[in-house]
């Protein structure tokens, strides 16, 4: 059974920092790109990151570069998003999810108006909150 198990949201005044979680199971690690994505209250889902374990490439969002930093801990199957200099427009729900697609999933990171559905796994979501 597939399952990604995402971790480490809460409540962070602007500037701050926050990390998530994200740690797979039932399928191989280096096989797919995994990475975030976010959906703020009235808003749609958007593309975050995405990382692919085997080779290290990452993807991010125009709107987190140069503050968001995707990594990998293979021995643990686990996903990192190390999120700093946190501003009140990155509250959201953050989910991880797993594609075996790296062109997809940085497709759907990367283009705004790229479609967020047709990835293969989800995670359920953790909440980031940045007070301002």
């Amino acid at each position: 059974e597939v399952q990604l198990q995402a971790s480490g949201g809460g409540l962070v005044q602007a500037g701050g920092s926050l990390r998530l979680s994200c740690t797979v199971s039932g399928f191989s690690f280096g096989d797919y790109a995994i990475g975030w994505l976010r959906q703020a209250p009235g808003k749609e889902r958007e593309g975050v990151s995405c990382i692919k374990a085997s080779d290290g490439r990452t993807y991010y969002a125009d709107s987190v570069k140069g503050r968001f930093t995707i990594s990998t801990d293979n021995a643990k199957n686990t996903v990192y998003l190390q999120m700093n200099n946190l501003k009140p427009e990155d509250t959201g729900v953050y989910y991880c999810a797993a594609d075996a697609s790296t062109a997809y999933f940085a497709e759907v990171v990367t283009n705004p108006e790229a479609g967020t559905t047709g990835l293969d796994a989800w995670g359920k979501g953790t909440l980031v909150t940045v007070s301002s």
